[in-house]
């Protein structure tokens, strides 16, 4: 299996904090975003290969990080050639420019580079393997309706199978949002390429995730997290701050 880190964002309203540095970089007491996401990546034995994907203007930044971060899986620093917000490839654009530059036809589990939580991963991968061919993705009950109106909300039937996808919904369905963690089995690595040949294929995971639930089945794991945080704003990154020290 390979994992792959998304980090190829602009993260243009955390300005200036990201003018001059990625946001997976950006330490949360005292550490890199990214490094959250890499300690429930690296334990998993299925694991061989992890690729971090960037963008051109901050490739060489996660260059020099890897140069000091230890890690006991080959990590490699994949730069998709875009220079800026308005050429940026998007979630889906990256995870399949990855797949092709690097050749993948193992099953690939893909984490947000912005994202921290601590949850292990085991269980999430054994309910993925038993749902393949199809597509599995991680879910976080927020338990709250209004705060649910933040996230990308799914609803479930009885079985996990995702029934609906909804963007920052004015009305929910439900409090489950969308963590962005996927795991596509390797059998099923072309239905991205399907997406992005669509003509209402757009950037954001959200539109892919909406286009796959009514396509085919695809389905959602509840994680039990203490805590969860997406950083998409400098609201988000405090708190993630302010959490994190308080555990020191």
């Amino acid at each position: 299996m390979k994992a792959l880190l998304l980090a190829a964002g602009y993260a243009t309203r955390l300005y200036p904090l990201t003018l001059d540095k990625p946001k997976p970089l950006l330490p949360v007491a005292g550490k890199p975003v990214l490094e959250y996401m890499l300690d429930i990546a690296e334990p998993l034995k299925e694991v061989d290969e992890i690729f971090v994907v960037t963008n051109h203007k901050f490739a060489v930044y996660f260059e020099e990080w890897s140069k000091g971060y230890k890690s006991n899986k080959k990590i490699v620093v994949v730069d998709d050639g875009t220079l800026s917000n308005d050429d940026r490839l998007g979630a889906t654009g990256d995870i399949e420019f990855v797949i092709k530059d690097k050749g993948i036809k193992d099953d690939l589990l893909v984490l947000a580079g912005d994202n921290i939580f601590s949850t292990p991963l085991e269980g999430f991968l054994s309910f993925s393997y038993s749902k393949r061919p199809s597509v599995s993705i991680g879910l976080y009950d927020v338990k709250d309706l209004e705060l649910a109106k933040k996230y990308g909300i799914v609803s479930l039937d009885k079985n996990n199978r995702v029934l609906e996808f909804q963007e920052k919904p004015a009305n929910p369905l439900s409090t489950l949002a969308a963590k962005c963690l996927y795991f596509f089995p390797k059998e099923n690595l072309d239905v991205l390429r399907a997406y992005l040949n669509t003509d209402n294929s757009g950037d954001a995971p959200g539109y892919f995730l909406q286009w796959l639930c009514k396509k085919e089945h695809m389905y959602g794991y509840i994680f039990q997290d203490e805590k969860w945080f997406d950083i998409g704003d400098k609201e988000s990154y405090e708190e993630a701050n302010k959490a994190f020290k308080k555990e020191d």
